[in-house]
């Protein structure tokens, strides 16, 4: 029996099929050291071992330019311009000939007298071309293909798989998806509210009241079972790194709890979810994962969505941001040119109602200028969002006849400084923050709450804006933070259950978006991991004094109007209340947000 005919290793790593006895490996690793150090004697050393007649090398190149036959002239003008700009190819080389079969223009063919080193720089290079034209679209045309067997399949055939069919399907929801969240971003920003969604409200708070004649619903202590206690009891265990019992109270949680129970049942839920991520140290990880499947979703999707639901259904962001429009409105009066700094642009929402104000100021509007700063996105587009935003917000000026002018800087806030902004002495300078601060991290030593607000004093602003979340679950210590967070996102959840049946899908959907993934954060993350860092108002009071703030009076007219809007149009449980020229928010008792005003302290400017 006569040997069988050696296999040309040239193609070889073209081939899908294993070398099952591993001999390929074996008469590769000596190819290459000879190729390294014999650079001289490499031509020789492959025409010996793959001689232009064996049979074996004339009928893998016969197969290859068959296949490449149909290949485009593109891919060869791209090849000859590498090769044009290589030392290792030379250009004539392309278009010599093995067989009567081949293209003059076939790429793959050794040419007589070529090098081993051609070779391999030609094969590398149409290989990856291969393997990119794996994922390129189809063109709606019948285009072709080239799969790992060298065989052409249609791009819009019947033998595609399933994998392929699915990324499309996955894709093009993902970018429908996309395009509605921009539709509804517009919608909101050219027609103000959502009606649709005002109109559900309204219907949801309707069967809420008729709901209140039902047999009352059970509390934390269903069943005899305290969730509350048991929550702090686990959390103790695991700041005293007890691991055995907080995984036994975690259990014992987990079975007491319920995504669509009552209020502390859901609490339960979704703190026991941040606990079992501590316990596992994922947090963090976890916490990543899941913001980047956000962001990569749409530009807003289901945040976006919990969002207007949230603004719709409760009056804490309505009305801050009422106070916000109303304060700057008041400081444009009789002023011609009014330049808005605002920390936390994202979706530039806020605007519109000022603008459409403005529109119909007695004397024209103003020349509007609006600076958006916030934090980059991750990609080759840092600045994608905010550009978008500055889009919107111009078209709902454009369409009002408002003059108006946008610049975003994608930015960390303690990032941005005085001399950043261009600052015109003509313009009534403005500042905003809406809960934006709440990034800032207290414990750092570069003091990135001082370093802000001290360059906001060197705006030397008319009137700063400041809203926060009054809480302090900001705090180094892990139990201590717990039971701050535990107080405040019971008032949450007790809020959510007052105003919206349990059985709502946009109710689950804010609690998982927006309250769930803040208290998991807080619990399961430590150190840089922590997304927010929360503080009570009076320590922002004591800290913007500190870098030579001034606290301003509050428009006792604004307090009137936003008490009368919360008493006529939201639920009985919310608060509205002041202390120490702080306008407070709340539900039951409980403040959860806080907005004031402030200006550069002239008595601390020199210092």
């Amino acid at each position: 029996m006569e040997p069988t005919a050696a296999q040309p290793r040239s193609f070889s790593n073209l081939s899908p099929t294993p070398d099952l006895d591993g001999s390929q490996d074996d008469n590769v690793l000596p190819f290459i050291s000879r190729m390294l150090m014999e650079d001289d004697g490499v031509d020789e050393f492959l025409y010996q071992q793959y001689p232009d007649h064996n049979p074996a090398l004339l009928q893998t190149q016969q197969l290859f330019a068959q296949v490449l036959s149909d290949t485009s002239t593109n891919a060869l003008t791209a090849l000859q311009a590498v090769a044009h700009g290589s030392d290792l190819q030379d250009p004539s080389s392309l278009n010599s000939t093995a067989t009567g079969a081949v293209e003059p223009a076939s790429i793959l063919l050794p040419a007589e007298g070529s090098s081993c080193c051609k070779d391999a720089v030609s094969m590398a290079f149409f290989r990856g071309m291969e393997e990119a034209n794996k994922f390129l679209p189809g063109d709606g045309g019948g285009g072709y293909t080239v799969d790992c067997r060298g065989r052409k399949k249609r791009l819009d055939g019947d033998d595609e798989g399933e994998g392929r069919s699915s990324k499309q399907m996955a894709a093009d929801g993902e970018e429908s998806e996309e395009s509605a969240a921009r539709e509804m971003l517009d919608r909101l920003m050219l027609n103000g509210d959502d009606e649709p969604m005002l109109a559900d409200i309204q219907e949801l708070r309707a069967a809420m009241d008729m709901a209140k004649t039902l047999p009352g619903r059970p509390g934390g202590r269903a069943h005899g079972v305290d969730l509350h206690s048991m929550l702090l009891h686990c959390a103790d265990a695991l700041a005293s790194n007890n691991r055995h019992s907080a995984a036994d109270l975690l259990a014992r949680i987990r079975r007491h709890s319920s995504l669509c129970g009552d209020a502390t049942q859901r609490l339960a839920h979704w703190f026991a979810e941040g606990l079992e991520l501590r316990l596992n140290g994922t947090g963090s990880l976890h916490y990543r994962s899941s913001s980047l499947m956000a962001k990569s979703a749409s530009c807003a999707g289901a945040p976006l969505k919990a969002q207007q639901f949230f603004m719709a259904s409760c009056c804490f962001l309505p009305v801050s941001i009422l106070f916000a429009n109303k304060t700057i409105y008041n400081a444009a009066a009789g002023r011609k040119k009014l330049h808005i700094v605002h920390y936390g642009l994202e979706h530039g929402l806020q605007w519109a109602s000022l603008l459409r104000w403005l529109a119909h100021r007695e004397g024209g509007p103003p020349e509007v200028r609006l600076t958006g700063i916030d934090v980059p996105q991750p990609g080759f587009r840092p600045a994608r969002l905010i550009e978008e935003a500055g889009r919107r917000v111009h078209a709902c000026a454009r369409r009002l006849g408002v003059p108006f002018r946008f610049r975003g800087i994608a930015s960390r806030p303690e990032a941005v400084r005085a001399g950043d902004l261009g600052i015109d002495p003509d313009e009534v300078l403005v500042i905003c923050s809406m809960f934006h601060f709440r990034t800032l991290a207290d414990e750092s030593t570069d003091d990135p709450i001082g370093v802000v607000l001290g360059a906001i004093r060197e705006m030397r602003p008319a009137v700063f804006v400041h809203a926060v979340l009054n809480a302090s679950y900001s705090t180094a210590f892990f139990a201590t933070r717990f039971r701050e967070l535990l107080y405040n996102f019971t008032a949450l959840f007790d809020m959510m259950d007052a105003i919206l049946p349990r059985d709502n899908g946009r109710r689950l959907l804010f609690e998982r978006e927006v309250l769930a993934r803040c208290a998991v954060n807080a619990i399961a993350c430590e150190g840089a991991g922590r997304a927010h860092h929360t503080r009570s108002y009076k320590q922002w009071q004591a800290r913007s004094r500190r870098a030579g703030l001034r606290q301003l009076p509050l428009d006792g007219d604004v307090v009137r109007t936003l008490r009368d809007k919360v008493s006529r149009e939201y639920h009985e449980g919310f608060v509205i209340t002041e202390d120490q020229q702080w306008l407070l928010q709340g539900w039951k008792g409980r403040v959860l947000y806080a907005i004031s005003t402030w200006t550069a302290d002239d008595g601390l400017a020199g210092n």
